[in-house]
């Protein structure tokens, strides 16, 4: 992977065909994601169950590009090593699942992958600040983790512009998940985010018999994001 501040846009496949995850993972791809982002939940962090590492592993030879894998489940470090080996690119954990939040990000990147740590809303952006040095990726939560759908919480808008001056000139990208489309794009861009995780706001409409959606999604984001 190399790094830019291009905007990115990483389609959520909680909002896929679940029956059919291999070809819309191809799908969105043709039609212009750049990356392809896996929300990992346990029913215990979050109030929700959803893949694990079988499930990226299964994907995997389905994605040409990024695995931007994000891991909503507390333990997070028993399980670093079994995302690696599924493939995973990015692997992100949350500050909040753990005591030993440096730890986590040494052991996703001993495991060979980029190091992502995400932050709740609730969570300032000062809990990072000391992590900034290992990190290669801040996740904004920008609505609370469990489902997808919800609504965009505009207070972490001056988050994204806190971690930003707190970056600099680091080569960290920050990601937006929850709540992003073409309303809410230009927002966190404008903050400094560079990757909009959306889910329904890129599947909405379309399918993998009728692909086109979501290009039209994605480029309806991305346009946005840019203006």
């Amino acid at each position: 992977m190399s790094f830019d501040r291009s905007i990115k846009i990483a389609p959520s496949i909680l909002s896929a065909d679940f029956a059919n995850f291999g070809a819309e993972c191809r799908a969105i791809e043709a039609q212009g994601a750049d990356w392809v982002h896996v929300d990992v939940m346990d029913g215990h962090f979050v109030p929700n169950i959803t893949f694990g590492p079988a499930t990226c592993a299964a994907i995997r030879p389905h994605i040409k590009g990024v695995m931007d894998v994000h891991l909503m489940i507390a333990p997070v470090d028993p399980y670093i090593e079994a995302f690696a080996k599924a493939g995973a690119d990015i692997i992100t954990a949350h500050v909040e699942a753990g005591h030993h939040i440096h730890r986590t990000m040494q052991a996703i990147r001993g495991a060979g992958a980029k190091a992502g740590v995400a932050l709740n809303p609730a969570t300032p952006a000062a809990a990072v600040e000391y992590l900034l040095d290992m990190v290669d990726l801040v996740c904004v939560m920008t609505v609370n983790p469990g489902f997808g759908g919800q609504k965009f919480i505009h207070s972490q808008v001056d988050k994204v512009r806190q971690l930003r001056a707190m970056i600099g000139d680091r080569p960290i990208h920050i990601e937006i998940d929850g709540g992003v489309d073409p309303t809410t794009a230009p927002l966190v861009a404008s903050a400094g985010a560079d990757v909009l995780v959306a889910g329904s706001a890129v599947f909405r409409g379309g399918s993998v018999s009728d692909p086109a959606p979501y290009g039209a999604n994605i480029r309806a984001i991305r346009d946005a994001a840019r203006a």
